[in-house]
């Protein structure tokens, strides 16, 4: 009968926790065509960013032409 209380415990302090992972699930109050915009703008300057930077490094990782990515 005492893990009633033990139970009530864990949701408070899950709960607790809970609160900082809902922010990465915030609301933005963009709609999703406008997330979509932001986003890949977002990857495009990220792209552009690695291709430009990255271009005379022997490793690769991973590789491969980018340009067939859609």
């Amino acid at each position: 009968m005492t893990r009633g209380n033990q139970r009530e415990k864990d949701r408070e302090r899950a709960q607790a926790r809970g609160g900082s992972k809902s922010s990465k699930n915030k609301d933005d109050g963009l709609t999703p065509e406008q997330r979509r915009e932001r986003d890949a703008k977002a990857l495009q300057e990220k792209l552009a960013k690695k291709a430009a930077g990255g271009s005379a490094s022997a490793g690769g990782g991973g590789g491969g032409n980018s340009s067939n990515k859609k």
